[in-house]
Formats: C-alpha cells, structure tokens, sequence
C-alpha cells in the first residue's frame, strides 16, 4: 500500500515537471513577445518625434489592441486582469474554467495590451498561463481532482518563477497567497515545477537577476528609525492604493458611451501623451527600477520632485489601466511604485541632510518588499521575491523590519489581501447545494494555532453537511478520527465530500475556523 502511494507521488512529481517545462516554454515566449512589441512601439514614438504623421499609425495600433483584447475578454471574461482570482477561486472549487480557451486568450491578449507601454505586468497573467497548463496537464492524465489540483497550483507556481526568475518566490507566493497550504504535496510539486520553469527561461534569457541594483554597503543599525517611517509611509501608500483600485471600478461601471470590453481604450489613449513625453516611466516598470541607481546618484529638491511625480503617474494610471479589464497584471508595477517611494524619501531626507546618499539604493529594494507586502499581504514571498530579484542577501534584516511595519499598517487600517478582495468580487457562487455528482473529493485543510477546532472532539464541531473527517495528519503520520479524537493544533484535516460541494464546504469551514483560510 506504502509503495503504491510512494508510485502515484513520483508520478505526480515527473507530471509537475511536465508542467513546469511547458510553462517555462509559454511564458518564455510570453516574455519574448512582450519585449518585442515594447521595442515596436517605443521606436514608433520614436519616429513620431521626427514626423508627427506617425501618430495616425499609434492610433490605428491602439484601437486593434483594444478591440482584440476587449474581444478576447467579451468571449471569456476571465481573461481580463491578472488571473490571479481566478486561480484562487479554481483552488477553492468556486470557479470552474476551460484551460485552453483561456491559455491562447491571455497569451496573445498580454502581448498586445503590456507590450504598448501601459503601466501592468506580465507576472499575474504568466501565473494564470502557467496554472491553464497545469490544469491541462492533470486532465490529460486523467488525475483526480486533488491531484489536478495540485498541478493547476504548480503551474501557478512555475509560471510566476518564469516571469521573475525566482523559483523560490513562485512556489511560495501560490502557497502563501494562492493556495493557503504547506503540506508537503503541494510544496515539493510546485518547487519542482518553478524550478522546471526557470530552468527553461534561464535558457532561453540567460542566468541573471531580474533586478540586478548594485549596492555595497549594509544599512547601519543606528539609521533604523529611517525603516519604520518607511515603512508606515508604504502601509498608508499601499492600503491608498488598494482604496483607488476599487473606487475606480465603479466609476468605469458608470460608463455608458463605451461597452464594457472596449474600455480598454480610455488608458490607452491617455497613453499617447506620457509615451510620447515620458517614455522610461512607460510599461511594467523594470526599465525604471533599473535607472533608479543612477538618477539618485544626483542631488537636489528637483530630483524629489521627480521622483514623486513619477509616483503619482504610476499609481494614477496603473489603476486606470488595470481596472479597464484588459488582460494584465499589477505584480511588477507594484515594486516600481514601491521603489519610487523609497527613492523619494531617500532623496528627501538626503537634502535634510538626515541620510548618506549612498544608502538610497537600499531603501529602494527595501521599499519594493514593503509595498508589496502592504498590498499583496504576503510578506515572507515579498522577503524572498526581492533577494532573488537584486540578487543580494545582504538586506534581508532591513527587508523584513519594513515589510512588517507596511503589512501592520494596513492591517490596523483594516486592510486585507488584495487577490483576496478581487476574488470575493469576482465570486458569484451560492451557499446552496449544488447537484449532487456522485463522486467524492477532497479538501487538505492546515488547523492554525488559533484556529476555533484546537482542543475539540471530532464529534463536539458541527461540521458542513455531507462531509467528513477522512483522515488527520499529524506529526508525519496519519490518524483515523473517531469522535472522542481531539483536534491539535498544526494539524491536517483531510476531508471527504461530494465534488459539487467544494466551493460550500470550503466556505463552511473557513468559518467554522474563526481564522483566514486566505492568508
């Protein structure tokens, strides 16, 4: 029996690496054709310098764009955005998607749309292109929905490694954030998966850090209060952020002149101007992160004010662009509004006198970890993302100290992840049992510390209808529960009930645990 089991894991192992080449393969040549055609237009700006004729061409470009991605998006709407809700709605049996549809969708739909310039991310939607594959590949080998479960998070999970580079990161950020379990299925899967992915990339685009920023010189313990002005400033900047995203959307919904899926057309016209003016700050926002170390290598209040313009273009806009619907993420453009931030106060407090200018550059890598953090709430992937981006662990106490004061900000000003909250918008599932199918599922459910069932009879929790305890797993082993078996702490629940029944009992039990299962 022992050895059966130990043959369907190795087989789920070699099927995660399936997963992971593939998507390093997708997403490859999803960088590549976004590289592409930002090159293609920023040339176009370009020439409209010379002969202002050359804006007809732009125009013309931008209305096929939004046609062809409002259309990809009119089709199947979930398309458009990130992806990243609906991955975590797949996982939790509240959304039910057809892989390939989505995967040509969105493939072609981001090139067009972050290939333009506008402020969003590839990252988002390779994790959905990644998660389309593993979804695909656990159908294809016809597993059952657990174990096709575990592949959709590894190709999550690969797919966000081939976007950054960082393996580490992708499997952790779909665990921490995306998936909410650490069991060691699911971690040994994805890590093998990203690692797959990357390996591929790395390949195709060569061995190197995605955000390779030069720093030699360690933050002194004497300057640490800088870190928690910082990263209260990031906390309030990054729950404003979440505050606009979904302010605007109801703004865009009172738009009647245009249909929904031609709103594409409004941040891509007020593209025009700041590509034609302001070309560095254009697109995801690496080219900008990247100038960062030499821009503050100069001095003077007008520098502040450039930088801070150029954070209130990127927030502004990266919102308008993002709630338009088109198919593209806000990972990336994240951590460039993040470092922006570090960069202004750096420079701030360097005309005060108050900082040696040679440590701004570590405040913008810090910054990028507490922004994200503050926003995504996902802070031990927002410490592990940068390392592996700058490539560089001379800053993971500084990292850390400011990604908690960011992330305890919003929390006090009752903020919550921002996937979560776009999810809880997206999902339209009723508590009502569903019809029933016949075939049984599972749920691998992590009981926290402070979790309500800690210290219960099995018997004494009132569990969601139709649904049982199969087994707990406990300290590497497993226990068949009775009713007089108490619950503990660290404990996995295991259970069984009908597969039409998931997206209930997963609410169900995310209450019944007084916690969040969301992260």
């Amino acid at each position: 029996m022992k050895d059966e089991g130990n043959k369907t894991n190795i087989n789920l192992l070699l099927q995660a690496l399936i997963v992971g080449i593939c998507t390093g393969i997708v997403v490859g040549l999803f960088r590549f054709g976004i590289e592409t055609t930002s090159a293609f237009w920023l040339h176009l700006f370009q020439l409209a310098h010379q002969n202002p004729l050359w804006f007809i061409a732009i125009i013309v470009g931008f209305i096929a764009v939004a046609v062809i991605a409002g259309y990809f998006v009119k089709q199947y709407p979930h398309v458009g955005g990130s992806g990243i809700p609906e991955v975590k709605l797949q996982l939790q049996g509240k959304l039910t998607l057809q892989w390939f549809p989505i995967l040509w969708r969105k493939l072609i739909g981001g090139i067009l749309v972050i290939g333009t310039g506008l402020f969003l991310g590839p990252e988002g939607p390779s994790l959905q292109l990644g998660s389309t594959i593993g979804q695909g590949v656990g159908e294809g080998f016809k597993q059952n929905k657990l174990n096709t479960r575990v592949l959709l998070a590894t190709g999550a999970s690969s797919g966000l490694a081939a976007a950054f580079g960082a393996p580490l990161s992708g499997a952790l950020f779909v665990l921490e954030e995306v998936f909410h379990n650490f069991s060691p299925l699911v971690w040994m899967n994805a890590l093998a998966g990203a690692i797959a992915s990357n390996f591929v990339v790395s390949n195709l685009f060569g061995l190197h850090h995605a955000l390779a920023i030069p720093y030699n010189y360690s933050f002194p313990i004497n300057l640490y209060w800088h870190l928690i002005i910082l990263g209260v400033l990031l906390g309030l900047l990054g729950h404003l952020y979440k505050v606009g995203l979904f302010s605007l959307k109801k703004v865009y919904a009172k738009i009647t002149f245009l249909p929904r899926w031609l709103h594409g057309l409004i941040p891509l016209a007020l593209l025009i101007p700041i590509a034609y003016f302001w070309p560095l700050i254009t697109g995801p926002g690496n080219r900008l992160i990247l100038s960062l170390p030499n821009m503050i290598t100069k001095t003077g209040w007008g520098l502040v004010g450039l930088l801070a313009f150029y954070y209130v273009m990127r927030i502004v806009f990266s919102i308008v662009a993002y709630d338009s619907g088109l198919p593209s993420g806000i990972f990336l453009p994240i951590l460039t509004m993040g470092a922006l931030i570090g960069a202004t106060y750096g420079m701030f407090m360097v005309q005060l006198g108050l900082l040696p200018q040679r440590l701004v550059v570590n405040l913008v890598i810090f910054s990028m970890a507490g922004y994200f953090a503050a926003i995504i709430r996902a802070p031990f992937t927002a410490i592990i993302l940068i390392t592996e981006m700058v490539g560089s662990l001379l800053h993971l106490m500084p990292l850390a100290v400011v990604a908690f004061i960011a992330l305890l900000v919003d929390e006090l000003l009752g903020g919550k992840p921002i996937y979560g909250l776009l999810a809880a918008a997206m999902d339209t599932s009723s508590d009502r049992k569903a019809n029933y199918t016949g075939e049984a599922d599972q749920m691998v459910l992590p009981v926290y510390e402070s979790s309500k069932l800690v210290d219960k009879k099995v018997a004494d929790i009132k569990w969601p209808d139709d649904t049982r305890v199969r087994t707990i797993r406990r300290d590497g082993g497993e226990i068949i529960p009775t009713g007089q078996t108490i619950i503990r702490g660290g404990d996995m629940l295991v259970l069984e009930f009908d597969s039409s029944q998931r997206g209930r009992v997963y609410s169900k039990m995310k209450d019944l645990q007084g916690v969040e299962l969301d992260g």
